[in-house]
């Protein structure tokens, strides 16, 4: 079986996030299971790994402007072949920015004729979240049967229809007989849903999320029909173990027992002057997704029981009151993004504060674990499906007090060591690798290969 993912960021060549960290675990664990995995993404100019080129010239892509001066280059990992398709476009330092869904639409429309310059021919496409979205689309009207899956169905590059629909290229009639039109907008998570033959969210309870109001992002409608088609299902995501391995850790003193942890804990203390209370961590974007402003707003009443280390940034202005807090004796805040300092938090911390309004999967809460650093979870998404009662704290409405009452609740039990400890034992036992996600996955493919595309008929309106 040839499986091509399409994504916008791979661990370890571009990374923003957990969508990266997935592409860079899961494909490697298909090829371990048999299948030949090609993962395709953009040639960022931030890109230092020595990528071999295979193909430059320009893309003539039906109902579309040529491409000029496109380049396919490889680097083979881990038994998976990694193309990076090079465009003007992305040309400039970073990931991401405003004009992104200009820019992926060019992406878009050049994966699969650069796949066909270089010999690659997919049995199944796997495309992730909008930017892999016209990928999907494109794929489908070339007969290529397609899965498609939600990361985070809040961002869905959305764009103005004058101007998109000359971007991507698609025929009229999928704007009308098939639905694309979203709210007078172009809308690529939309094409990457209606086009696909399945769709997969990250975790069991997000699949279901997303077909309410409260979580569907305007989509629900659609999702909805996907479900009663049997068409949407949560696959949950997994977690590098060899990456996050607190008995192998580079950047830790390694350890395998609660004396090895305390030894990391006092070195974060240390490293930040903290006090002898226990340490309540996060590693997070700074968002309100997040819930870093619920965590803001309970740090007067958290600090009474606890060291607070925060390691993040987005959002200017949570970043802004971090940075007041961080003169409080009891608050450590580190602005960006530090992978040796995130080692450090998850090894050090005793509990793991993550607040989230929404949580499609997540993967720090497992990593918390898996060095026995017990999460406190709002029930949501992921953090339903991974931290189990008997392990983590977790509360219901995202609000200030519900945070201040789940971290009371961890701190009482943090002051009983046995079933404190008992907790942690469990934690660091719990097996959160790729292999089950990957054989749902192959699973998944092979039922995909054995049904008959589904006609380009009946989703008009939804």
């Amino acid at each position: 079986m040839r499986v091509v993912h399409v994504a916008s960021e791979v661990f370890p060549f571009s990374r923003s996030g957990g969508l990266g960290d997935v592409l860079g675990a899961l494909p490697a664990q298909q090829a371990r299971l048999g299948a030949e995995v090609t993962v395709v993404s953009p040639w960022y100019a931030d890109i230092t790994q020595p990528v071999r080129e295979l193909w430059r010239g320009p893309l003539t892509v039906p109902g579309t402007v040529a491409l000029e001066d496109v380049r396919v280059g490889e680097l083979v990992q881990d038994g998976v072949q990694f193309l990076f398709v090079g465009l003007g476009a992305f040309d400039r330092p970073g990931l991401y920015f405003p004009d992104d869904v200009w820019r992926f639409t060019q992406f878009g429309r050049a994966v699969l004729p650069a796949l066909e310059r270089v010999g690659v021919r997919p049995d199944v496409l796997h495309g992730h979240d909008w930017q892999a979205g016209l990928v999907v689309a494109l794929a489908r009207l070339a007969g290529v049967r397609a899965v498609f899956s939600v990361h985070n169905l809040q961002y869905q590059g959305r764009w103005n229809l004058i101007d998109g629909t000359g971007w991507t290229g698609l025929p009229d009639w999928v704007y009308t007989h098939e639905g694309l039109e979203f709210h007078g907008d172009v809308n690529l998570m939309k094409a990457g849903l209606v086009f696909a033959s399945q769709v997969t969210t990250v975790s069991p309870t997000y699949a279901q999320e997303i077909t309410t109001p409260e979580y569907g992002e305007g989509l629900e409608g659609l999702l909805i029909r996907l479900t009663h088609e049997g068409r949407l299902s949560g696959v949950l995501n997994g977690l590098d173990q060899a990456r996050w391995d607190p008995r192998t850790d580079a950047d830790i003193t390694p350890f395998t027992d609660p004396a090895g942890k305390a030894a990391c804990g006092a070195a974060l203390r240390a490293e930040y002057g903290l006090d002898e209370a226990p340490i309540l961590a996060t590693v997070s974007r700074l968002a309100e997704q997040k819930g870093m402003d619920l965590l803001i707003g309970a740090l007067p009443e958290l600090t009474r029981d606890w060291n607070v280390v925060v390691l993040g940034g987005g959002d200017p202005r949570l970043e802004a009151a971090l940075r007041e807090w961080d003169a409080h004796p009891r608050v450590a805040f580190a602005q960006g993004m530090n992978e040796p300092l995130a080692h450090r938090i998850y090894a050090g911390a005793d509990a793991f504060a993550m607040p989230s309004r929404f949580e499609p999967c997540g993967l720090s809460q497992m990593i918390a674990m898996r060095y026995g650093t017990l999460p406190v979870v709002r029930e949501t998404g992921g953090l339903v499906d991974t931290v189990p009662h008997e392990v983590g704290f977790r509360f219901g409405p995202a609000s200030v007090q519900g945070l201040v009452d789940a971290c009371a609740a961890a701190r009482s039990t943090f002051d009983d060591r046995a079933e404190w400890t008992a907790r942690a034992a469990e934690a660091m036992s719990l097996d959160f690798s790729w292999d089950g996600p990957t054989r749902e996955y192959l699973g998944l493919y092979a039922r995909v290969l054995s049904s008959p595309l589904r006609p380009l008929t009946g989703l008009a309106g939804a």
